[in-house]
C-alpha cells in the first residue's frame, strides 16, 4: 500500500476533533487525571515510533542518491572501456552510451518504472555491440576482461535501484502511525483543564505532528510529491556532456 502525503494533512483536522472529544469526555465523566505513568508510556511510545519512521525514511532517501551516483560511476567506467574495442566499433557504441545516459534522467518527476523500455532497449544493444567488438581484430586483449564485467555493473545497479524504490516499511507501521497520533491526541485532550481549552496548545501538537508525518511521507515516496530526486541529476547530465 502507497501512503501519499497528502494523506498525512488530514492528520490535522483529525487530531483537533480529537483533542475536543478528550477533553468533552473529562468533562462529562469528571475523572481526575491520575495516570501520568501511563500518559507518558504513550507519548513516549508514540515519539519514538515517528522517531524511527522519520530516521528511516530520510536513511532510504539517501540511499536513493548514493545510488544513483554509482550508477553514474558504473556508466563512466564502461565508457572510458571503450577504448579496449576496434577504433571503427567505437563511435556507434559511444552514441548508444550518451543515448542510454539519457534515458536514465528524469526518473523521479513523475511515477515511472525505474527501467524505462527505452533504458532495456540500449541496455541490451550495448551488451550484444559490444560481445561482438570485443571479439572483432583489432580489440584489446583484455577487453573481454575489464568492458564486459563493466558492462553487467552498469545493467545490475538499474535493478538494484528498482529494488530501493519498492522497499517501504510494511502498512501496518504507517497505519499504527495515524493510529497512535489520533489516540495520543484524544489522551492529550482528556488531560486537558477542564475549565477550559487552549486552542494554541490544540493547534501546535496538531500542526507538529501534521508536519512530521507529512515530511516523512514526502522523503518516503520522492515521486508523489513536493520533494524530488531531480537535482540527482546533474551528475548524469555532467557525465552525458563528458562523452566526446
Amino acid at each position: 500500500m502507497t501512503f501519499h502525503p497528502i494523506s498525512a494533512l488530514f492528520v490535522l483536522p483529525v487530531m483537533l476533533l480529537l483533542l475536543e472529544l478528550g477533553r468533552r469526555f473529562h468533562v462529562v465523566h469528571k475523572a481526575p487525571v491520575e495516570s501520568p505513568a501511563i500518559e507518558n508510556a504513550i507519548f513516549g511510545l508514540f515519539g519514538l515510533l515517528l522517531a524511527f519512521t522519520f530516521s528511516g525514511a530520510v536513511a532510504r532517501y539517501d540511499t536513493h542518491r548514493e545510488l544513483l551516483v554509482e550508477e553514474t560511476n558504473a556508466i563512466g567506467t564502461a565508457y572510458l572501456r571503450l577504448d579496449l574495442l576496434p577504433p571503427a566499433a567505437q563511435p556507434a557504441l559511444r552514441q548508444l552510451f550518451r543515448d542510454y545516459t539519457t534515458s536514465r534522467l528524469h526518473l523521479y518527476d513523475s511515477v515511472s518504472p525505474e527501467i524505462s523500455p527505452v533504458s532495456e532497449h540500449l541496455q541490451r544493444e550495448i551488451w550484444q555491440q559490444s560481445v561482438a567488438a570485443a571479439a572483432a581484430p583489432g580489440a584489446s586483449a583484455d577487453a573481454t576482461k575489464l568492458l564486459l564485467p563493466a558492462l553487467n555493473t552498469m545493467i545490475d545497479i538499474t535493478g538494484t535501484r528498482q529494488n530501493a524504490f519498492n522497499m517501504h516499511p510494511p502498512s501496518v507501521v504507517f497505519l499504527l502511525l495515524f493510529a497512535f497520533s489520533g489516540g495520543a491526541a484524544f489522551l492529550a485532550g482528556y488531560s486537558m483543564n477542564i475549565r477550559g481549552r487552549s486552542w494554541f496548545h490544540m493547534i501546535a501538537l496538531s500542526l507538529a505532528v501534521t508536519l512530521t508525518i507529512y515530511a516523512t511521507l514526502e522523503i518516503e515516496y520522492p515521486r508523489l510529491g513536493l520533494i524530488r530526486l531531480t537535482d540527482t541529476d546533474k551528475t548524469l547530465i555532467e557525465l552525458r556532456d563528458s562523452m566526446n
